[in-house]
């Protein structure tokens, strides 16, 4: 990782260095791609200049798994972890037993995204900091589509038609594994991420309005679930309604997909020396639908302090440290990792070190926010129930225009008279 982080900007990054007694703290955080690795070396950084000393807590690589162990862990008042990664979804529903940093960022606050930090304050509690923003593009072979006289698909019906002729080449000429495209297709937090993608750009809309109406059950997200249902078995294995954001990435990184949708954190390591695509792909915003726009569903990371931790004043520290805009710099030049700090946008180290970072501020123009606000305490339920009739359209189990009604059913029980 580039060593931008020198002592000076460290001490300016935290609250009071050196200034208490040494303690052990510790994080959790989850384990797509180099997280950990990536997280290590900051840690050791923060070590280095106060003292104290962090642990990590490794999560599972599912969302949702990590979001069950965090709400069991919080519901019954956990000493053992300090600091929670949390994923920008989260915070209606972990609020009550997460720190108000309101004062401890007020001088901080500012720097970053407003709408990231609004998506983090819950009646007017600050609950947790911006780590980096995510929103996911289409990754391509550049080269595949050279070969094949193809160019990139600007809508979802051209890329079903592209990646069905590149793969049928592929696989002709002899490379039998070849996939027109991958994605997150398991019954998990990540495919509502991908249906909405699909959705909201055929003009169907949200699972749930901004005001709270359940919006779901329309002709138009029923065709997209429809022409997704269409890629299963044909240009995507089977396989794709078991796989998360580290089986896509597998397949497309051995270099056996024409196309797959992922987050930022894909494209270094794609680029690494030892990826057999490196130099052969680039990225652009998602397709766009029958709706005539593109929609990426917007994501992020932040990091919270629990209420039950015996050692706040450090996390504090901890996490006003790991969102700076000197940590943040290091992560978008290390892995790509898009800062919540708009001046970072403009950094020539990074554009000159990370292009990518540049070309993210598009597909951020698109972004598509999750109904966590409307839904509130009720989102994972929401989502839950969405995820399984979207997977469930993918596998064959029934049509979307079905299981869309049978989806609203649940969702109205769900709700009764408000979220």
């Amino acid at each position: 990782m580039p060593k931008v982080l020198t002592a000076a900007l460290l001490a300016a990054t935290i609250l009071s260095v050196g200034s208490a007694r040494a303690e052990e703290i510790s994080i959790a955080l989850g384990s797509v791609g180099r997280d950990v690795d990536e997280m290590r070396g900051q840690l050791d950084a923060f070590q280095k200049a106060t003292g104290h000393t962090v642990k990590i807590v490794t999560m599972p690589a599912s969302t949702t798994d990590q979001f069950g162990q965090y709400r069991l862990w919080l519901s019954a008042g956990n000493k053992d972890v300090d600091v929670y990664r949390t994923d920008v979804i989260w915070a209606p529903q972990l609020a009550a037993n997460l720190v108000d940093l309101t004062d401890a960022m007020k001088d901080v606050v500012g720097q970053h995204l407003p709408a990231v930090i609004q998506s983090q304050t819950v009646e007017g509690k600050l609950v947790a900091m911006p780590l980096f923003a995510d929103a996911p593009a289409l990754y391509y072979r550049k080269d595949l589509l050279e070969k094949h006289g193809r160019e990139v698909p600007k809508t979802w019906a051209e890329l079903t038609e592209t990646a069905k002729v590149v793969q049928d080449a592929e696989r002709q000429g002899g490379n039998a594994q070849m996939n027109g495209f991958v994605f997150q297709g398991a019954a998990y937090e990540g495919l509502t991420c991908d249906a909405l993608e699909w959705i909201a750009s055929n003009g169907g809309g949200q699972i749930v309005s901004p005001e709270g109406e359940i919006t779901i059950n329309n002709g138009k997200a029923a065709a997209a679930l429809d022409l997704a249902k269409g890629w299963v078995g044909t240009i995507a294995p089977q396989g794709v309604l078991g796989y998360m954001e580290e089986e896509s990435r597998g397949v497309w990184q051995t270099g056996n997909a024409v196309f797959m949708r992922n987050w930022p954190y894909a494209y270094p390591l794609s680029a690494a020396d030892d990826s057999p695509v490196k130099g052969k792909f680039d990225a652009v915003p998602l397709p766009a639908g029958e709706g005539g726009q593109s929609a990426a569903c917007l994501g992020g990371w932040n990091l919270a302090v629990s209420q039950y931790s015996e050692h706040q004043d450090v996390a504090i520290e901890l996490v006003k440290f790991l969102t700076s805009a000197e940590s943040q710099k290091s992560r978008a030049l290390g892995t790509a990792r898009l800062p919540t700090i708009p001046s970072l946008y403009e950094d020539p180290e990074i554009a000159e070190k990370q292009p990518l970072v540049a070309k993210w501020k598009t597909v951020f123009e698109n972004a598509t926010p999750r109904p966590s606000a409307p839904t509130k305490a009720k989102y994972n339920e929401v989502s839950q129930q969405f995820w399984t009739a979207v997977n469930k359209t993918l596998a064959g189990q029934g049509d979307a225009a079905t299981n869309l009604q049978d989806l609203e059913r649940q969702l109205r029980r769900l709700k009764r008279n408000a979220w």
